[in-house]
């Protein structure tokens, strides 16, 4: 008979732990941006309970909103968010935070029954049970009218610059410490971005519109482009309130309809002026000196000079444009008379009409 010895051991078994409750901490980086009636929040899904365990199930994200009063918890509630179908996956592979939107419309009347208050917005995001741990950190919204973008809009190629025209509203709602501005935005074909260009005032844009446009049409000249480069322009009406003791607020309005201009230039300087010509050459060679006022056109590149004797043609003297306003003509005989004439050129070959002749006539 053979004897079979048993050993057993035991391990050292702490209190038991009680089951977490899937709480999703809440979040704490609600953002807000609001264009038009639209408002426009994001906020990082979290990735841990309250109880420090990773979150494995979501529900739904509640979003509320309150007029002026800071939330106690999420009611109203203006929406919701589903959870995202893959936030296990994402949550894996994305060395980022798994980001969620949410986009809430402001209706006219909240606007115009509060258009110096603020609406108060936060999230509640809940476990796959539909429970919360509480709301997220909370975020103000402006509530200032806004105005549709003018009618209109256009931009086109002159030959001082872009020229960017709006219609000027009659209409224009006026309310206590609020102002309007016209902003306006451009970009290049090469890029994404839309920078700010120009704020035109339009708190009361149709009684200080500008009579020779027309009636109500306003403008802007853009001159800080580059000729031959495809562009396009946009606007928006900015809400602007400036009380004293407090940080100005500005809320942009819904944008115009993108203009495309092509800035190509067929545009010539202006013709010069003030041209003279002089005989010089008692002993010493002859010659007639030529001095006009420069064009003061950024484009210039120079200036053509023309001569010709009665009865004949205008021939040019220079094979290059000339720099400066003046010129020396030493190919001249005695008992000629000249006619000279002067045109100017820009960096691209426009040229301008030439200016009125000036005479000289050589003893």
């Amino acid at each position: 008979m053979v004897s079979i010895s048993v050993w057993t051991g035991c391990a050292s078994i702490g209190p038991p732990e009680p089951p977490s409750l899937e709480l999703p901490k809440p979040p704490s980086d609600l953002r807000a941006t609001r264009k038009g009636e639209k408002v426009v929040l994001s906020w990082s899904l979290p990735s841990r309970t309250t109880d420090r365990q990773s979150v494995r199930y979501l529900g739904k994200t509640e979003i509320c909103r309150s007029l002026g009063a800071a939330l106690k918890k999420c009611e109203p509630v203006v929406g919701s968010v589903p959870p995202p179908a893959n936030f296990e996956r994402q949550k894996k592979t994305e060395t980022k935070k798994v980001s969620e939107t949410f986009t809430d419309t402001l209706s006219a009347n909240i606007e115009r029954e509060s258009p110096m208050s603020s609406a108060v917005y936060a999230v509640e995001v809940q476990n796959a049970a539909g429970r919360a741990a509480g709301i997220s950190d909370q975020v103000k919204v402006p509530l200032v009218p806004t105005l549709p973008p003018f009618p209109q809009f256009g931009a086109q190629a002159q030959a001082a610059g872009v020229l960017v025209t709006w219609q000027c509203p009659h209409d224009t709602e006026k309310i206590k410490d609020l102002q309007y501005l016209f902003r306006i935005y451009r970009r290049s074909d090469s890029s994404k971005q839309f920078a700010k260009i120009a704020e035109v005032p339009a708190t009361d844009c149709a009684e200080t519109m500008v009579q020779k446009d027309g009636d109500g049409v306003r403008s802007f000249l853009d001159q800080t482009f580059e000729w031959e480069e495809t562009y396009f322009y946009r606007g928006t009406v900015v809400s602007a309130i400036e009380i004293p003791g407090k940080p100005a607020v500005e809320v942009e309005g819904d944008d115009t309809p993108e203009v495309k201009v092509f800035a190509h230039d067929i545009f010539p300087p202006a013709i010069p002026s003030g041209l003279q010509a002089v005989f010089s050459g008692f002993g010493q060679a002859p010659f007639v000196d030529l001095i006009w006022n420069p064009v003061t056109d950024p484009d210039v590149e120079g200036y053509n000079i023309y001569r010709h004797e009665t009865g004949g043609e205008p021939e040019k003297l220079n094979s290059e444009p000339v720099q400066a306003p003046a010129f020396r003509d030493t190919r001249v005989l005695p008992g000629k008379t000249y006619f000279y004439s002067v045109s100017a050129v820009d960096q691209r070959g426009n040229e301008s009409a030439r200016s009125s002749e000036a005479s000289e006539k050589v003893p």
